[in-house]
């Protein structure tokens, strides 16, 4: 089923993960596309991006929403007319949204030894704690504190942040799901809670790990 995944992280926040297994035409038949999504649509030249960009038009739908109201704002940052707060993200074959009454964002990442080769360009404060020499969990905390940066990013979406010299993600234990993060920038700190879970599919190519974080 394609609904790969329900969370429900508190009353008023929910999270919706789709299993991207339907072609290009199933999915754009099962979809109601205002012009303007049609012609992004249209532009984009992978067929795998306009899947998971079809993909999240059926999240929302499971939601009791469709693409008439879903709007972004001059920085691509979704929204809703409504007190609900959206974030979007995709990954592979994965595509998940999270909806709430509380500001949040998030992202999910296939856990991949290649983060090792771009670390020192989003990492700063936590290498601290850090542990390259065990690789295994080396990869898995560096996909989390790259998630938890991306989630906070698209929360402020404010040009000029920086992942490693604004964004600071406080030590964590992969044996649990929730660790705290600030940003740093322009003279305001902002306080988040990060929370974060592994996912798997016996038809995905690998491990993911989502990231989702509110702010305080």
């Amino acid at each position: 089923m394609p609904l790969f995944q329900t969370i429900q992280c508190n009353e008023t926040t929910k999270i919706l993960i789709w299993e991207i297994t339907e072609s290009f035409e199933e999915l754009l038949a099962k979809v109601v596309l205002k012009e303007k999504t049609q012609l992004r649509l249209n532009g984009m030249k992978s067929q795998m991006h306009q899947r998971a960009f079809l993909s999240v038009r059926m999240l929302i739908q499971e939601m009791g929403f469709t693409d008439l109201d879903l709007h972004y704002d001059e920085f691509g940052k979704p929204y809703f007319d409504c007190h609900n707060f959206i974030s979007i993200t995709h990954s592979h074959n994965f595509a998940a949204i999270i909806i709430s009454h509380e500001t949040v964002g998030i992202d999910m990442e296939l856990q991949r030894e290649k983060i090792l080769r771009i670390a020192d360009k989003f990492v700063d404060t936590e290498f601290s704690y850090l542990q390259p020499n065990v690789l295994e969990e080396y990869v898995k905390k560096l996909t989390v504190i790259w998630g938890a940066k991306e989630a906070i990013f698209k929360i402020r979406n404010e040009k000029g942040i920086s992942f490693k010299d604004h964004i600071r993600v406080e030590d964590f234990s992969l044996n649990e799901n929730h660790t705290q993060a600030s940003l740093h920038f322009d003279n305001l700190v902002k306080d988040f809670d990060v929370h974060y879970k592994e996912i798997k599919s016996d038809n995905s190519e690998g491990t993911f790990t989502l990231v989702y974080a509110f702010e305080k």
